[in-house]
This record gives C-alpha cells, sequence and structure tokens, in this order.
C-alpha cells in the first residue's frame, strides 16, 4: 500500500543531522563466518568513535534477534527477512545522520544485495572479517560448532550451509594474521576516513 500522504520532507533533513553532529552518515557492513570476530570488532570501534566524540550504532545478532526479529528462524528464507529488516533500521539510523556498524553473518551474495539496495550503493560499505573456519571453529564463543559436529544444529553456515565470499568487499581484515586491537584500528581508520563531512 502506498503512503497517502508523505511527510518526509516536511521532517528535518539527513543534511542538517549530519551537520548538527558534524559527521557523514553510512552503514559499514560486517560479515564473515560465526565467530570470526565481527561483534568483537564491530564493539571496539563503536567504543572508540563514541569516546572521538561520534554518534554510533551497533547492530548484531543480539540486539536484533531479541527483538524485531525474534519471531524469525535461521532457514535462508527467513534470514532473507532478518536482513531486510536489518536493512531498513540501518537506513533510518543512517537517515538521522548516525554511523551503523552491522554485524550479521549474511552468508550468501544475495543476501547482501538485498541490503545493499536498502540501504544505497553510496552509504553501503561491505567490509569481509575473513577468517578460516578453523579458526573460528577453534574460538567457538558460543560453543555452536561443538553442537554441530555433535548434530544438534543443522544448516550451520560454513560446514552444512554455505557462505560465498563477498565480491564487493571494500576492505578485508583478516583476524588470523593480527590482534583485535589491530583489527578494530584498520577498520576504524576506514571510517574515520569515510564520515568527515566535506
Amino acid at each position: 500500500m502506498e503512503n497517502i500522504y508523505s511527510i518526509f520532507n516536511q521532517l528535518v533533513q539527513r543534511g542538517e543531522r549530519e551537520r548538527f553532529l558534524n559527521q557523514k552518515a553510512s552503514v559499514f557492513w560486517l560479515t564473515g563466518l560465526s565467530g570470526s570476530g565481527k561483534s568483537t570488532i564491530a564493539k571496539g570501534v563503536e567504543r572508540k568513535l563514541f569516546e572521538k566524540g561520534f554518534m554510533v550504532q551497533v547492530l548484531d545478532g543480539d540486539n536484533i534477534r531479541t527483538g524485531i526479529s525474534n519471531n524469525l528462524s535461521f532457514s535462508i528464507e527467513d534470514r532473507q527477512e532478518n536482513i531486510r529488516r536489518i536493512s531498513e533500521v540501518a537506513k533510518l539510523y543512517t537517515n538521522s545522520g548516525i554511523i551503523t556498524l552491522c554485524s550479521f553473518i549474511s552468508p550468501t551474495v544475495s543476501i547482501r544485495q538485498i541490503a545493499r539496495k536498502i540501504i544505497g550503493d553510496l552509504d553501503f560499505h561491505e567490509v569481509y572479517i575473513n577468517t578460516p573456519i578453523d579458526l573460528c571453529e577453534e574460538r567457538d564463543v558460543k560453543g555452536l560448532y561443538k553442537k554441530v559436529r555433535s548434530g544438534e544444529i543443522k544448516g550451520f553456515t560454513g560446514i552444512d550451509s554455505p557462505y560465498e565470499e563477498p565480491k564487493r568487499a571494500v576492505l578485508t581484515i583478516k583476524t588470523d594474521s593480527q590482534k583485535v586491537e589491530d583489527s578494530v584500528e584498520q577498520l576504524y581508520n576506514y571510517i574515520i576516513e569515510k564520515s568527515k563531512l566535506i
């Protein structure tokens, strides 16, 4: 159903908000396997940006799957719907002038394309957290890989459900060859460059 009456042009505009916050809003979409370090890096970057005076928000499974997507499963169809919802939320944040870090496996190129299309090509920055699956399994922060290997979980990304590496990543972070602090710094520096008002 189309809006009967749009009020968008009567609201405070994005450019006004960005000037007020003295930052350029964008979405930085962290994709990678479970256990790759996406959320750890996102939280580290959020804290670093916040302490430098930037308005920033992290979206990840913990604050999405317990809220607006708590009725979704992990089937491919529900994952697509999850990403659609996240993307719409991220777009709202962007229009509010806020830097948004999205930390989601988002396993296929087509699923990430859904996010890119909703958010907009100019605002969407795909960041690949590239970590070998054996290291992700070794970390097994949430004990998920152990459950997969024991047969408790089916359709797990990287094991019996596909993960497609990004083809359009603007930044690749290899967590197997550097410390967490270095990974945080790598993404932080990229965001700083993209978030300054010209």
